[in-house]
């Protein structure tokens, strides 16, 4: 279940809230039961360590990511090497 922050509007208490998503936001202090405004919080979730997503989402039978990534890489240069050339080649046959 979400945690939401609210901050009162008469006291200025912050003050968190376990609510479900389709709940509707809080509009009462719980302290003084003035009138609160919900929060924009930032989220806890971090990623770290080298190459989690290798281990915990990659799928297992693909090969390593950088042999792959690598050979797209010198596949994309040699088409563009190719295309540089072949328009060079007509540039210079109309002149």
């Amino acid at each position: 279940m979400p945690i939401y922050e609210y901050k009162c509007a008469k006291c200025g208490e912050v003050f968190e809230a376990f609510q479900r998503i389709n709940d509707k936001p809080l509009s009462l202090c719980k302290f003084c039961k003035g009138p609160v405004e919900k929060l924009i919080s930032h989220s806890s979730f971090q990623l770290k360590g080298d190459g989690w997503y290798m281990t915990d989402y990659a799928r297992k039978s693909q090969p390593s990511g950088s042999a792959e990534s690598s050979t797209k890489k010198a596949e994309k240069s040699e088409k563009s090497a190719d295309t540089g050339a072949s328009t060079a080649s007509k540039s210079e046959k109309s002149d």
